[in-house]
């Protein structure tokens, strides 16, 4: 017998890859659609096909005009760098109060003046969003204060308790050893 005629005999992962190589391949398919749900589901919200968040505050009035404030998600404040802790809320002007509004703001702790009013609200007037800066210190019985400035220089505030509007930031509040 010459030395061509010779087979080498395959290495055990060289017959295993041939044995399992379309399962494995059709499993790498397969692994992308279970997170297909959550990714469609994200675009539906993000897109504002299911309201304006997952916890929906309902209508808050602020002087004569009125929104719709939305906690984008409930789950606890996010870790964004040197920013701190944010939460995401989402808010939507009255259909009457559109042509009046000129800005939105968001803070947790009543404003001083308009300019700590807290974090500006961006986007259209029917969905509008604004990161919150949520400090790891902040008490359990804050309230959520509402700033809207008017185009004829008017000003309205209101205020809503944090526990109504982010029970999933209270609950993490009080992890972190927030007191009542």
């Amino acid at each position: 017998m010459s030395p061509s005629n010779r087979t080498a005999q395959p290495s055990a992962l060289r017959r295993f890859w041939h044995t399992w190589r379309f399962h494995l391949n059709a499993l790498l398919l397969l692994i992308p659609l279970g997170f297909m749900p959550k990714y469609f589901a994200d675009a539906a919200l993000f897109r504002g096909d299911v309201g304006l968040g997952e916890h929906e505050i309902g209508d808050i009035q602020v002087g004569p005009w009125s929104l719709r404030l939305a906690e984008l998600r409930n789950e606890a404040p996010h870790l964004d760098g040197p920013a701190g802790y944010m939460k995401d809320f989402n808010a939507a002007l009255c259909d009457a109060c559109v042509e009046q509004v000129k800005a939105t703001y968001l803070r947790i702790g009543k404003p001083r003046s308009l300019r700590a009013a807290g974090v500006i609200f961006f986007g259209t007037p029917y969905r509008m969003g604004a990161q919150l800066p949520v400090a790891e210190k902040t008490q359990a019985d804050a309230e959520l204060w509402i700033t809207m400035e008017g185009w004829d220089g008017s000003l309205h505030q209101a205020s809503i308790p944090l526990s109504q509007a982010s029970p999933a930031t209270i609950a993490w509040l009080n992890k972190q050893g927030a007191k009542p």
